[in-house]
Protein backbone atom coordinates (compact mmCIF):
# COMPACT_ATOMS: atom_id res chain seq x y z
CA UNK A 1 0.00 0.00 0.00
CA UNK A 2 1.18 3.52 -0.75
CA UNK A 3 1.78 6.12 1.92
CA UNK A 4 -0.16 8.87 0.17
CA UNK A 5 -2.76 7.02 -1.87
CA UNK A 6 -3.11 5.60 -5.36
CA UNK A 7 -3.23 7.68 -8.52
CA UNK A 8 -4.86 6.41 -11.71
CA UNK A 9 -3.86 7.78 -15.12
CA UNK A 10 -5.67 7.23 -18.42
CA UNK A 11 -5.58 8.56 -21.97
CA UNK A 12 -8.69 8.81 -24.13
CA UNK A 13 -9.60 9.81 -27.69
CA UNK A 14 -7.09 10.08 -30.50
CA UNK A 15 -3.41 9.50 -29.83
CA UNK A 16 -1.01 12.44 -30.08
CA UNK A 17 2.71 12.90 -29.50
CA UNK A 18 3.27 14.01 -25.92
CA UNK A 19 0.99 11.61 -24.08
CA UNK A 20 3.79 9.34 -22.88
CA UNK A 21 5.88 12.29 -21.56
CA UNK A 22 2.80 13.41 -19.58
CA UNK A 23 2.33 9.92 -18.11
CA UNK A 24 6.03 9.83 -17.27
CA UNK A 25 5.95 13.23 -15.54
CA UNK A 26 3.03 12.26 -13.34
CA UNK A 27 4.46 8.85 -12.47
CA UNK A 28 8.03 9.87 -11.65
CA UNK A 29 6.92 12.67 -9.38
CA UNK A 30 4.11 10.67 -7.77
CA UNK A 31 6.31 7.70 -6.93
CA UNK A 32 8.94 9.92 -5.37
CA UNK A 33 6.25 11.68 -3.32
CA UNK A 34 5.09 8.33 -1.93
CA UNK A 35 2.09 7.53 -4.14
CA UNK A 36 1.25 4.33 -5.96
CA UNK A 37 0.45 4.82 -9.66
CA UNK A 38 -1.83 2.69 -11.83
CA UNK A 39 -2.14 3.04 -15.59
CA UNK A 40 -5.69 2.42 -16.80
CA UNK A 41 -5.65 0.82 -20.24
CA UNK A 42 -7.72 1.99 -23.24
CA UNK A 43 -9.11 5.13 -21.64
CA UNK A 44 -12.53 4.89 -20.04
CA UNK A 45 -12.88 1.38 -21.49
CA UNK A 46 -10.41 0.08 -18.91
CA UNK A 47 -12.54 1.34 -16.05
CA UNK A 48 -15.69 -0.10 -17.60
CA UNK A 49 -14.23 -3.57 -18.18
CA UNK A 50 -12.56 -4.18 -14.80
CA UNK A 51 -13.99 -7.23 -13.06
CA UNK A 52 -14.38 -6.28 -9.38
CA UNK A 53 -13.22 -9.64 -8.04
CA UNK A 54 -9.92 -10.29 -6.28
CA UNK A 55 -9.57 -13.58 -8.19
CA UNK A 56 -10.09 -11.97 -11.60
CA UNK A 57 -7.27 -11.21 -14.02
CA UNK A 58 -7.56 -7.49 -14.79
CA UNK A 59 -4.19 -7.16 -16.52
CA UNK A 60 -5.99 -6.14 -19.71
CA UNK A 61 -7.50 -3.16 -17.88
CA UNK A 62 -4.85 -1.82 -15.53
CA UNK A 63 -1.10 -2.00 -14.96
CA UNK A 64 1.13 -0.72 -12.18
CA UNK A 65 3.50 1.98 -13.36
CA UNK A 66 7.18 2.10 -12.42
CA UNK A 67 9.99 4.51 -13.17
CA UNK A 68 11.64 2.04 -15.52
CA UNK A 69 8.46 1.52 -17.51
CA UNK A 70 7.59 5.20 -17.94
CA UNK A 71 11.18 6.28 -18.59
CA UNK A 72 11.35 4.02 -21.63
CA UNK A 73 7.91 4.98 -22.88
CA UNK A 74 8.42 8.69 -22.24
CA UNK A 75 10.76 8.97 -25.22
CA UNK A 76 8.16 7.69 -27.67
CA UNK A 77 5.01 8.91 -29.39
CA UNK A 78 1.44 7.70 -28.99
CA UNK A 79 0.26 6.32 -25.66
CA UNK A 80 1.58 3.07 -24.22
CA UNK A 81 -1.58 2.93 -22.08
CA UNK A 82 -3.56 2.70 -25.33
CA UNK A 83 -6.76 4.61 -25.91
CA UNK A 84 -10.38 4.40 -26.99
CA UNK A 85 -13.40 6.60 -27.60
CA UNK A 86 -15.49 4.79 -25.00
CA UNK A 87 -18.16 6.94 -23.34
CA UNK A 88 -19.41 5.26 -20.16
CA UNK A 89 -22.48 7.49 -19.96
CA UNK A 90 -23.62 6.28 -23.41
CA UNK A 91 -22.29 2.72 -23.63
CA UNK A 92 -23.81 0.49 -26.36
CA UNK A 93 -25.22 -2.81 -25.12
CA UNK A 94 -22.67 -4.72 -27.19
CA UNK A 95 -19.85 -3.13 -25.16
CA UNK A 96 -21.29 -3.84 -21.72
CA UNK A 97 -18.93 -6.39 -20.06
CA UNK A 98 -20.29 -9.87 -19.52
CA UNK A 99 -20.34 -9.62 -15.73
CA UNK A 100 -22.63 -6.56 -15.92
CA UNK A 101 -25.04 -7.58 -18.69
CA UNK A 102 -27.81 -8.48 -16.25
CA UNK A 103 -27.63 -4.97 -14.79
CA UNK A 104 -27.40 -2.96 -18.03
CA UNK A 105 -29.83 -4.09 -20.72
CA UNK A 106 -30.69 -0.99 -22.76
CA UNK A 107 -29.43 -0.32 -26.27
CA UNK A 108 -27.45 2.55 -24.71
CA UNK A 109 -26.47 2.52 -21.03
CA UNK A 110 -25.10 4.90 -18.42
CA UNK A 111 -22.62 2.64 -16.63
CA UNK A 112 -21.22 5.35 -14.36
CA UNK A 113 -22.19 3.36 -11.22
CA UNK A 114 -20.03 0.52 -12.58
CA UNK A 115 -17.10 2.92 -13.16
CA UNK A 116 -17.41 4.28 -9.61
CA UNK A 117 -17.50 0.75 -8.21
CA UNK A 118 -14.40 -0.21 -10.20
CA UNK A 119 -12.46 2.88 -9.08
CA UNK A 120 -13.22 1.89 -5.50
CA UNK A 121 -12.27 -1.74 -6.16
CA UNK A 122 -8.91 -0.68 -7.62
CA UNK A 123 -8.26 1.56 -4.64
CA UNK A 124 -7.78 4.64 -6.81
CA UNK A 125 -7.87 7.74 -4.65
CA UNK A 126 -7.04 10.29 -7.34
CA UNK A 127 -7.60 10.25 -11.09
CA UNK A 128 -5.71 12.08 -13.86
CA UNK A 129 -7.50 11.73 -17.22
CA UNK A 130 -5.67 13.05 -20.28
CA UNK A 131 -7.81 13.80 -23.31
CA UNK A 132 -9.79 16.17 -25.48
CA UNK A 133 -13.17 17.72 -24.84
CA UNK A 134 -15.00 14.40 -25.33
CA UNK A 135 -12.86 12.46 -22.86
CA UNK A 136 -12.83 15.34 -20.41
CA UNK A 137 -16.58 15.87 -20.60
CA UNK A 138 -16.92 12.50 -18.87
CA UNK A 139 -14.17 13.51 -16.43
CA UNK A 140 -16.43 16.42 -15.49
CA UNK A 141 -19.24 13.92 -14.84
CA UNK A 142 -17.01 11.88 -12.51
CA UNK A 143 -15.90 15.04 -10.73
CA UNK A 144 -19.56 15.84 -10.07
CA UNK A 145 -19.93 12.30 -8.68
CA UNK A 146 -17.24 13.10 -6.10
CA UNK A 147 -14.16 11.56 -7.75
CA UNK A 148 -11.01 13.49 -6.90
CA UNK A 149 -9.50 14.23 -10.28
CA UNK A 150 -7.45 16.79 -12.19
CA UNK A 151 -7.47 16.72 -15.98
CA UNK A 152 -4.82 17.36 -18.63
CA UNK A 153 -5.88 18.65 -22.09
CA UNK A 154 -4.62 17.00 -25.26
CA UNK A 155 -5.75 17.23 -28.86
CA UNK A 156 -4.07 18.07 -32.12
CA UNK A 157 -6.98 20.37 -32.97
CA UNK A 158 -6.13 22.53 -29.91
CA UNK A 159 -9.83 23.09 -29.31
CA UNK A 160 -10.27 22.24 -25.62
CA UNK A 161 -11.80 25.34 -23.99
CA UNK A 162 -10.03 26.99 -21.09
CA UNK A 163 -6.46 26.60 -22.33
CA UNK A 164 -4.31 28.20 -25.01
CA UNK A 165 -2.47 24.94 -25.57
CA UNK A 166 -3.29 21.23 -25.74
CA UNK A 167 -0.70 18.44 -25.90
CA UNK A 168 -0.11 17.38 -29.52
CA UNK A 169 -0.79 20.70 -31.22
CA UNK A 170 2.82 21.81 -31.71
CA UNK A 171 3.90 18.52 -33.26
CA UNK A 172 0.87 18.64 -35.56
CA UNK A 173 1.76 22.15 -36.75
CA UNK A 174 5.45 21.25 -37.11
CA UNK A 175 4.69 18.12 -39.16
CA UNK A 176 2.13 19.93 -41.31
CA UNK A 177 4.65 22.60 -42.27
CA UNK A 178 7.37 20.01 -42.98
CA UNK A 179 5.15 17.77 -45.09
CA UNK A 180 3.67 20.57 -47.18
CA UNK A 181 7.12 21.95 -47.94
CA UNK A 182 8.18 18.47 -49.08
CA UNK A 183 5.10 18.16 -51.30
CA UNK A 184 5.95 21.48 -52.97
CA UNK A 185 8.68 19.78 -54.99
CA UNK A 186 6.14 17.59 -56.77
CA UNK A 187 3.57 20.36 -57.16
CA UNK A 188 6.21 22.68 -58.61
CA UNK A 189 7.70 20.06 -60.89
CA UNK A 190 4.31 19.41 -62.49
CA UNK A 191 2.96 22.99 -62.21
CA UNK A 192 -0.07 21.85 -60.26
CA UNK A 193 -2.34 22.96 -57.47
CA UNK A 194 -1.37 21.36 -54.14
CA UNK A 195 -4.38 20.54 -51.96
CA UNK A 196 -3.62 19.26 -48.46
CA UNK A 197 -6.17 18.20 -45.84
CA UNK A 198 -5.41 18.16 -42.11
CA UNK A 199 -7.38 17.32 -38.96
CA UNK A 200 -9.75 19.94 -37.50
CA UNK A 201 -13.45 19.10 -37.05
CA UNK A 202 -14.90 22.32 -35.66
CA UNK A 203 -11.82 24.51 -35.16
CA UNK A 204 -9.34 25.63 -37.81
CA UNK A 205 -6.23 26.16 -35.69
CA UNK A 206 -4.35 23.26 -37.33
CA UNK A 207 -4.78 24.85 -40.76
CA UNK A 208 -4.56 28.52 -39.87
CA UNK A 209 -1.33 28.47 -37.89
CA UNK A 210 0.72 26.56 -40.50
CA UNK A 211 -0.65 28.95 -43.13
CA UNK A 212 0.46 31.87 -40.99
CA UNK A 213 3.91 30.29 -40.86
CA UNK A 214 4.06 30.22 -44.66
CA UNK A 215 3.09 26.61 -45.32
CA UNK A 216 0.30 27.49 -47.75
CA UNK A 217 -1.02 30.35 -49.86
CA UNK A 218 -4.61 29.83 -48.74
CA UNK A 219 -6.34 27.92 -45.97
CA UNK A 220 -9.94 26.81 -45.44
CA UNK A 221 -11.33 26.47 -41.92
CA UNK A 222 -14.58 25.09 -40.44
CA UNK A 223 -15.58 28.47 -39.01
CA UNK A 224 -16.08 30.03 -42.47
CA UNK A 225 -17.89 28.22 -45.33
CA UNK A 226 -16.03 29.06 -48.54
CA UNK A 227 -16.95 29.66 -52.15
CA UNK A 228 -15.27 27.40 -54.72
CA UNK A 229 -15.09 30.03 -57.44
CA UNK A 230 -13.44 32.47 -55.04
CA UNK A 231 -10.91 29.80 -54.07
CA UNK A 232 -10.15 28.91 -57.69
CA UNK A 233 -9.59 32.58 -58.58
CA UNK A 234 -7.15 32.95 -55.68
CA UNK A 235 -5.32 29.71 -56.52
CA UNK A 236 -4.95 30.76 -60.16
CA UNK A 237 -3.58 34.13 -58.98
CA UNK A 238 -1.11 32.46 -56.58
CA UNK A 239 0.04 29.99 -59.21
CA UNK A 240 0.81 32.78 -61.68
CA UNK A 241 3.01 34.47 -59.06
CA UNK A 242 5.11 31.39 -58.28
CA UNK A 243 8.19 30.88 -60.45
CA UNK A 244 7.39 27.17 -60.61
CA UNK A 245 3.70 27.72 -61.47
CA UNK A 246 2.02 26.06 -58.52
CA UNK A 247 -0.08 27.13 -55.51
CA UNK A 248 -1.01 25.57 -52.18
CA UNK A 249 -4.20 25.40 -50.13
CA UNK A 250 -4.45 23.79 -46.69
CA UNK A 251 -7.90 22.56 -45.64
CA UNK A 252 -9.32 21.60 -42.25
CA UNK A 253 -11.25 18.33 -42.51
CA UNK A 254 -14.32 20.11 -41.11
CA UNK A 255 -14.29 22.92 -43.68
CA UNK A 256 -17.37 23.21 -45.89
CA UNK A 257 -18.21 24.63 -49.28
CA UNK A 258 -20.89 27.29 -48.92
CA UNK A 259 -24.40 25.77 -48.65
CA UNK A 260 -22.92 22.27 -48.29
CA UNK A 261 -22.47 19.89 -45.35
CA UNK A 262 -19.24 18.49 -43.95
CA UNK A 263 -17.62 15.62 -45.87
CA UNK A 264 -17.87 12.26 -44.11
CA UNK A 265 -16.36 8.85 -44.84
CA UNK A 266 -19.49 6.98 -43.78
CA UNK A 267 -22.66 6.98 -41.69
CA UNK A 268 -21.30 5.29 -38.55
CA UNK A 269 -20.82 7.43 -35.44
CA UNK A 270 -18.64 6.96 -32.38
CA UNK A 271 -20.07 6.99 -28.84
CA UNK A 272 -19.81 10.78 -28.74
CA UNK A 273 -21.99 11.08 -31.84
CA UNK A 274 -19.21 11.98 -34.27
CA UNK A 275 -19.15 10.61 -37.81
CA UNK A 276 -15.67 10.10 -39.26
CA UNK A 277 -14.68 13.14 -41.28
CA UNK A 278 -12.62 13.08 -44.45
CA UNK A 279 -12.93 13.88 -48.10
CA UNK A 280 -13.25 17.64 -48.36
CA UNK A 281 -9.77 17.68 -49.93
CA UNK A 282 -10.97 15.23 -52.59
CA UNK A 283 -14.01 17.38 -53.36
CA UNK A 284 -11.95 20.57 -53.58
CA UNK A 285 -9.32 18.89 -55.75
CA UNK A 286 -11.85 17.55 -58.25
CA UNK A 287 -13.70 20.86 -58.43
CA UNK A 288 -10.52 22.91 -58.91
CA UNK A 289 -9.44 20.60 -61.71
CA UNK A 290 -12.85 20.86 -63.40
CA UNK A 291 -13.14 24.62 -62.94
CA UNK A 292 -9.57 25.60 -63.87
CA UNK A 293 -9.92 25.71 -67.70
CA UNK A 294 -12.54 28.47 -67.39
CA UNK A 295 -10.01 30.65 -65.61
CA UNK A 296 -6.76 29.51 -67.25
CA UNK A 297 -7.31 30.22 -70.95
CA UNK A 298 -8.94 26.86 -71.53
CA UNK A 299 -6.05 24.84 -70.07
CA UNK A 300 -6.77 22.45 -67.23
CA UNK A 301 -4.58 22.55 -64.10
CA UNK A 302 -4.03 19.18 -62.49
CA UNK A 303 -3.89 18.69 -58.72
CA UNK A 304 -1.62 17.03 -56.17
CA UNK A 305 -4.12 15.96 -53.51
CA UNK A 306 -2.79 14.72 -50.16
CA UNK A 307 -4.58 13.99 -46.89
CA UNK A 308 -1.93 14.45 -44.17
CA UNK A 309 -4.08 12.59 -41.66
CA UNK A 310 -2.18 10.31 -39.27
CA UNK A 311 1.21 11.44 -40.55
CA UNK A 312 0.92 14.51 -38.32
CA UNK A 313 -0.21 12.46 -35.29
CA UNK A 314 2.27 9.59 -35.33
CA UNK A 315 5.86 9.40 -34.14
CA UNK A 316 7.80 11.16 -31.41
CA UNK A 317 6.82 14.57 -29.98
CA UNK A 318 8.66 17.77 -30.86
CA UNK A 319 10.30 19.94 -28.19
CA UNK A 320 7.10 21.75 -27.21
CA UNK A 321 5.19 18.49 -26.85
CA UNK A 322 7.96 17.12 -24.65
CA UNK A 323 8.18 20.16 -22.35
CA UNK A 324 4.52 21.08 -21.92
CA UNK A 325 3.43 17.54 -20.89
CA UNK A 326 6.20 17.51 -18.30
CA UNK A 327 4.85 20.76 -16.82
CA UNK A 328 1.21 19.64 -17.07
CA UNK A 329 2.00 16.37 -15.27
CA UNK A 330 3.77 18.14 -12.45
CA UNK A 331 0.96 20.68 -12.17
CA UNK A 332 -1.55 17.83 -11.75
CA UNK A 333 0.59 16.36 -8.99
CA UNK A 334 0.92 19.74 -7.28
CA UNK A 335 -2.85 20.03 -7.10
CA UNK A 336 -3.17 16.54 -5.61
CA UNK A 337 -0.60 17.44 -2.97
CA UNK A 338 -2.59 20.62 -2.25
CA UNK A 339 -5.83 18.60 -2.01
CA UNK A 340 -7.37 20.60 -4.85
CA UNK A 341 -9.51 18.72 -7.33
CA UNK A 342 -11.89 19.21 -10.23
CA UNK A 343 -9.35 21.27 -12.15
CA UNK A 344 -8.15 21.44 -15.76
CA UNK A 345 -4.43 22.15 -16.14
CA UNK A 346 -3.88 24.89 -18.68
CA UNK A 347 -1.66 27.51 -20.27
CA UNK A 348 -3.01 31.05 -20.60
CA UNK A 349 -0.91 33.77 -22.24
CA UNK A 350 2.25 31.75 -21.65
CA UNK A 351 1.56 31.06 -17.95
CA UNK A 352 0.83 27.60 -16.53
CA UNK A 353 -2.31 27.61 -14.40
CA UNK A 354 -5.57 25.71 -13.87
CA UNK A 355 -9.31 26.33 -14.17
CA UNK A 356 -12.44 24.37 -13.17
CA UNK A 357 -12.78 21.22 -15.30
CA UNK A 358 -16.39 22.08 -16.14
CA UNK A 359 -15.06 24.68 -18.60
CA UNK A 360 -14.70 21.83 -21.13
CA UNK A 361 -18.48 21.64 -21.56
CA UNK A 362 -19.19 25.33 -21.07
CA UNK A 363 -18.38 26.59 -24.56
CA UNK A 364 -16.77 25.74 -27.89
CA UNK A 365 -13.23 26.91 -28.63
CA UNK A 366 -12.98 27.98 -32.26
CA UNK A 367 -11.10 30.52 -34.35
CA UNK A 368 -12.30 34.11 -33.94
CA UNK A 369 -12.82 34.78 -37.65
CA UNK A 370 -13.11 38.56 -37.26
CA UNK A 371 -9.77 38.77 -35.46
CA UNK A 372 -7.69 36.15 -37.24
CA UNK A 373 -9.11 35.21 -40.66
CA UNK A 374 -9.36 37.21 -43.88
CA UNK A 375 -12.56 35.93 -45.48
CA UNK A 376 -11.89 37.83 -48.73
CA UNK A 377 -8.41 36.36 -49.17
CA UNK A 378 -9.01 32.97 -47.46
CA UNK A 379 -5.89 33.31 -45.37
CA UNK A 380 -4.81 34.45 -41.89
CA UNK A 381 -4.99 38.08 -40.87
CA UNK A 382 -1.52 39.38 -40.12
CA UNK A 383 -2.09 42.07 -37.51
CA UNK A 384 -0.17 43.19 -34.44
CA UNK A 385 1.44 40.38 -32.46
CA UNK A 386 2.11 42.58 -29.43
CA UNK A 387 1.10 40.75 -26.22
CA UNK A 388 -0.44 37.87 -28.15
CA UNK A 389 -0.05 34.31 -26.78
CA UNK A 390 2.74 32.16 -28.20
CA UNK A 391 0.41 30.29 -30.53
CA UNK A 392 -1.37 33.54 -31.46
CA UNK A 393 -4.89 32.41 -32.34
CA UNK A 394 -5.35 29.86 -29.59
CA UNK A 395 -6.47 31.99 -26.65
CA UNK A 396 -10.22 31.70 -26.13
CA UNK A 397 -10.60 35.05 -24.41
Amino acid sequence: MSKKGTIGILTGGGDVPGLNPAIRAVTIRALREGHRVLGILRGWAGLVEVVPDEQADNSNCVIELTEGLVNRAGRTGGTFLHTSRTRPSHLPLAMVPDHAKDQYTEEQNDVTPLVLKNLDFLGIDYLIPIGGDDTLSYAKRLSEEGIKLNAIPKTMDNDVPGTDYCIGFSTCVTRTIELIHKLRTTAGSHERFLVTEVFGRYAGFTALLPAMAGASDRCLIPEHPFDMEQLCDLMIHDRAKHRSNYSVVLISEGATIRDNEMSFEGQDTDQYGHRKLGGIGDVVSATLKEMSPQKNNGRRINVVNQRLSYLVRCGAPDAMDSIVPMAFGNMALNLIEQKRFGRLINVRNGIYDHVPVDVVTGRKKVVDVDRYYNTERLRPLYTSFNRQPTFIMTSDV
